[in-house]
């Protein structure tokens, strides 16, 4: 069972929540944040262990894994569509460096329009398209206990039922508490390990 979680990305909007089911669940948190600003307020902030740099760096990595036994990485670009590599340059170093400490457990935050027609996916999200794919390339190299989760739209909206399909989205858009549930949840979730996970609300 994982008692204690790395999180990338925890500063965003879905990264908030995960940090705040992680700190409901029991769990022990430590997040990588860049600058202070990023780290805004947050229910039970005072408890989370605030490790500063930049997933860009090995060593900033590696120095938030020490420890956890589990990683959830969120990632995002804050709403900018340019060409990018941050976020699989990210993941290639919190692999190596999980391989390094021996961690295995990881969930990682794509996007459902890795299950389109890759014609179909939209011009203006083409190169954020681009660096999920790579990313989801990264993970099935591994031998890690990996869950790939491409969610749809997240919507700020309330928990709700919802549904979960490996290699396929059940809908069109999710509730970002109920994600980030999920992102802490199938950690320990055996059946989702080495899957491609799909994830909206019935």
């Amino acid at each position: 069972m994982v008692n204690k979680v790395a999180i990338f990305g925890g500063t965003g909007m879905t990264g908030k929540c995960v940090v705040e089911y992680a700190l409901q669940k029991g769990l022990s948190v430590r997040l990588l944040y860049r600058t202070e600003e990023t780290v805004e307020p947050f229910k039970g902030r005072e408890k989370v262990e605030l490790v500063k740099g930049d997933v860009t760096n090995p060593q900033d990595v590696e120095n938030t894994l020490n420890g956890t036994d589990g990683v959830v990485v969120t990632l995002g670009t804050r709403n900018k569509l340019d060409p990018t590599t941050v976020m699989s340059t990210g993941l290639t170093n919190i692999i190596n460096a999980m391989e390094k400490v021996n961690l295995r457990k990881i969930s990682v935050c794509l996007s459902s329009f890795l299950f389109w027609d890759q014609a179909k996916v939209p011009k203006q999200f083409e190169h954020l398209n681009a660096e999920h794919k790579r990313m989801l390339d990264i993970l099935k190299a591994t031998s890690l206990d990996f869950i790939a989760i491409l969610p749809p739209h997240i919507a700020d909206e309330p928990s709700s039922e919802h549904k979960i399909l490996h290699d396929e989205s059940p809908g069109r858009v999710i509730s970002k508490l109920d994600l980030a549930k999920f992102f802490v949840d199938s950690l320990d979730q055996t059946e989702h390990y080495g899957k491609v996970c799909g994830i909206a609300k019935v």
